[in-house]
């Protein structure tokens, strides 16, 4: 049987103008990872530095 890990739902939210544009699964079990990624944006509409948020 394989093991259950916790994994929770985050918003992905750009730096730039505060919009939530995308939501992720995460492995919470080492506490919340620090992720910044660089993912398109639609009111920039260019790419932009996205950081983890719950919601």
């Amino acid at each position: 049987m394989a093991k259950k890990t916790k994994r929770e739902h985050f918003w992905m939210e750009c730096t730039e103008c505060g919009e939530r544009n995308y939501r992720t699964e995460v492995n919470t079990m080492g506490g919340i990872p620090k992720m910044e990624l660089k993912k398109y944006c639609k009111r920039d509409r260019k790419r932009t530095v996205h950081k983890l948020r719950k919601k």
